[in-house]
């Protein structure tokens, strides 16, 4: 059994989408990340150093999302699992959803979202 650490609603004003005035007005997504490892020295030495900060998740995640421009929340979410991979040796696996309010569809819909799954096994 693994443990998990939990983002919930990051959000993100950035540049993502198929339609050119996506990419050139913006909007705002928000992302929810569970990082899946052995947390168990951090629950027995209260110390930060055993464990996967969080804010420093968060920043990480941000980064991602800020610096690049992706057409799908596909690729956003890749990238940003990626990323939480390669900072955080001690992740074994991470979720991210990325969710996409303004998503421009016909429908009423409170938000578009994809989930992307990725471990080490898998490579990077």
């Amino acid at each position: 059994m693994q443990d998990c650490i939990s983002v919930k609603h990051l959000k993100v004003f950035a540049y993502h989408g198929v339609l050119p005035e996506e990419n050139r007005k913006g909007q705002y997504f928000y992302l929810d990340i569970n990082i899946y490892g052995d947390f168990m020295l951090a629950c027995y030495s209260d110390d930060v150093a055993h464990t996967i900060n969080y804010d420093e998740v968060c920043n990480c995640a941000y980064r991602v999302m800020t610096e690049n421009t992706y057409h799908l929340i596909e690729r956003a979410a890749q990238a940003v699992c990626n990323a939480i991979l390669i900072e955080f040796p001690q992740a074994a696996e991470v979720e991210v959803t990325v969710y996409k309010p303004s998503a421009p569809v016909k429908c009423d819909i409170q938000y578009a979202a994809v989930t992307i799954c990725r471990g080490r096994e898998g490579g990077i």
